[in-house]
């Protein structure tokens, strides 16, 4: 569990009451404390106190305007592969690995970073059977920044635990709407009775396809920021809430559906033609690719030890210089 909130020497009682209302359902699992340095001695006690193991890391928001999360997000790290192994399996598997054992969802974002540092903004999706993530690098535009209300991280994630293509599939039909459905594939219900985990028929894979676009463009709305018009006393005015995705470079296919639908690329096109113009999504100027070996992930958790050769691998993967 992490508990944040206040700013350095800023107000304390919001997380200290957080704390104290975890504490008190006796959940015996880590917690982090990543909120105004003055309550770490005051968490420090009532964690010793409940018998509860805590990690305290630098203030995620120590000032207005000032983000940091990286050190937050290398203790969450550092918690899941301490406590991983006792997973019913992990620990032979611990035994077998001598790095580290990453979550998917964080190795593609390792994997996102590095790119990002030799080829610019960039943004994954990642659409899998059960979730929907999507990994952006960016640090937006200079004249959406200038609006910005409140700091975004340059490398956030965001993991849609109800728009998976397979496990999730009904939450999918049901964002699209069955009615809907049932006018683009009248067959809709037989195929959804017969569901399988992959796709083998012409129909069933347009059909996946159909609930992968769904989920990528709902993924892309959570993921995203806007723009906010208001009016005052000087007139009408413009802000921008939320993550700018107008100065991404590439938007990126992982993920089984991303990597093997025949219509992977066109649902990634539809990335640049989504929205009403007041949503920050990648411009029609973004290009579109694929990791067509499906390794993004497994180059992410490389990439801490061989960085040059994962980096390598990613660019093969994605077809670049070819």
């Amino acid at each position: 569990i992490l508990v944040a909130g206040g700013v350095d020497y800023g107000e304390r009682e919001t997380a200290l009451h957080n704390m104290e209302m975890i504490l008190s359902m006796g959940l015996k699992i880590p917690i982090i404390y990543a909120g105004n340095i003055e309550n770490q001695e005051e968490v420090r006690l009532m964690c010793e106190e409940a018998e509860n193991q805590l990690y305290i890391v630098e203030n995620v928001y120590p000032k207005i305007d000032t983000l940091i999360v990286e050190p937050t997000r290398k203790i969450i790290q550092d918690a899941f592969e301490e406590h991983i192994i006792h997973a019913p399996g992990m620990s032979k598997v611990r035994e077998l690995v001598k790095g580290p054992i990453i979550p998917t969802p964080g190795a593609v974002m390792e994997a996102a970073k590095v790119l990002k540092e030799e080829m610019g903004d960039l943004v994954v999706f990642d659409v899998g059977g059960a979730t929907t993530d999507v990994h952006s690098v960016t640090s937006g535009s200079e004249e959406i920044n200038s609006i910005l209300i409140s700091p975004e991280p340059d490398a956030k994630r965001t993991v849609e635990g109800d728009l998976g293509v397979y496990v999730n599939a009904n939450h999918v039909v049901e964002k699209i709407g069955m009615d809907n459905l049932l006018k683009e594939f009248p067959d809709a219900e037989e195929i959804l009775a017969n569901y399988k985990p992959i796709p083998v028929t012409e129909r069933e894979k347009q059909f996946v396809e159909r609930l992968t676009k769904e989920a990528v463009l709902t993924s892309l709305e959570r993921h995203a920021g806007h723009l906010r018009y208001f009016y005052t006393a000087s007139g009408k005015k413009t802000v921008a809430e939320g993550k700018d995705l107008t100065a991404i470079k590439y938007i990126i296919g992982t993920g089984g559906a991303l990597t093997r639908l025949p219509g992977k690329n066109e649902i990634l096109e539809k990335i640049k033609h989504h929205g009403k113009e007041q949503e920050l999504y990648p411009t029609e100027a973004a290009k579109v690719l694929i990791d067509e070996d499906y390794i993004f992930s497994s180059l992410g958790v490389l990439s801490k030890s061989y960085h040059e050769d994962a980096l390598r691998l990613m660019k093969k993967s994605l077809r670049i210089g070819e």
